[in-house]
């Protein structure tokens, strides 16, 4: 919503805040774009694929660890970067990005986070021991290349190991529940705190005259020119798949559509539609090498912050454990495509009432 716009007061009003809470309970239902057939289609992918139960098979001693870059993690699910935490919890990222480090769990912070970089990183290694907490940065690349560098600059120093590239998103896609709710956190001054704690952003502020103190609403709209700005990127080898493109396309293939056609040929890994410890094993059968969620901890973390993070994370990590347990399986390592039994892609649609 425009800042100067003169009904944005009647936005804190009861009544609105009541809208606002019938609408992300609506929301459930759907997902961020037009007629939600990209959220379905993700959802629907899972059902067609079935696990297939071993036997006498002797698994009392299970092992569910892996190695992902080098690290070695207690199970092959990690946090997906989300920007802009503020809006769920008022710390943001860091309830998460200690939890992540507590589990042993790789962590990724997204360009939009909403704390920054080098306390995301801190906190993260707070409870990871001697090693420290295995971290991403998850970058949108700006059009600045000095800005990008000071960025990759921060997160290299604040001990990220890897750089996740975002080739999906140079314009954010038409959102038809964003735009009803006015669902825009950045011009309502919230959550480009990674963005204004940069020196060389600080820099372009001054430069276009812009004091994030007593302007923050247009600081942060810079911040969103900044990143994204309507450019394309090309690109040979994708080794994250991950259906970013739900929110930017209504109508786009399913993302475990997409791994299956390319989960053979490099390392992949997955984030899109993950809700159950059935999801992270079909995707590992189907070539994944690791597996991201979001929605899940989201949850987590807006109803109970920090704890809720823990409980939510604690209780998945259980449960594929036990899914390994039942399902006749010893480790990770002995995943395969021969796991699953798959209908064909046009398997009949099934009624999807919940986001969760």
């Amino acid at each position: 919503m425009d800042p100067k716009n003169p009904n944005r007061d009647t936005r804190n009003t009861p009544q609105y805040a009541l809208y606002q809470r019938q609408n992300f309970w609506k929301s459930n239902d759907g997902e961020p774009t037009s007629h939600r057939h990209t959220h379905t289609v993700n959802r629907q992918a899972f059902y067609r694929h079935r696990i297939i139960p071993r036997m006498l098979v002797n698994t009392n001693q299970r092992d569910t660890a892996t190695q992902l870059f080098g690290h070695r993690v207690p199970a092959p699910i990690g946090f997906a970067p989300i920007g802009i935490n503020k809006i769920y919890h008022r710390l943001g990222e860091l309830p998460v990005a200690k939890v992540a480090g507590e589990l042993g769990l790789p962590y990724c912070l997204s360009t939009e986070g909403s704390q920054p970089i080098e306390e995301v990183g801190k906190i993260n290694d707070e409870l990871a021991g001697e090693s420290g907490g295995v971290r991403f940065f998850q970058l949108y690349m700006p059009h600045d290349d000095e800005l990008t560098r000071s960025l990759l600059t921060r997160a290299v120093k604040s001990r990220f190991t890897a750089c996740i590239l975002t080739l999906d998103t140079w314009q954010l896609g038409w959102r038809h529940d964003d735009v009803d709710t006015s669902n825009y956190a950045f011009y309502h001054g919230t959550g480009a705190d990674l963005g204004l704690s940069d020196p060389v952003f600080q820099e372009r502020l001054k430069a276009h005259g812009i004091d994030p103190k007593t302007q923050p609403n247009e600081a942060r709209a810079l911040w969103i020119d900044n990143v994204w700005h309507g450019r394309a990127h090309t690109w040979e080898k994708a080794r994250w798949v991950m259906g970013l493109w739900e929110e930017i396309i209504d109508g786009a293939v399913a993302s475990l559509d997409a791994l299956e056609a390319v989960g053979d040929k490099t390392t992949i890994m997955f984030d899109s539609g993950v809700r159950s410890a059935s999801d992270v094993f079909k995707a590992l059968a189907l070539g994944a090498k690791f597996v991201f969620v979001r929605r899940l901890w989201l949850w987590g973390l807006s109803i109970m912050g920090e704890a809720g993070v823990r409980h939510v994370m604690k209780s998945f990590l259980a449960e594929f454990d036990i899914l390994l347990n039942v399902a006749g399986y010893k480790n990770v390592g002995e995943i395969d495509r021969t796991a699953l039994e798959s209908g064909p892609k046009d398997y009949p649609l099934l009624p999807v009432t919940s986001k969760l």
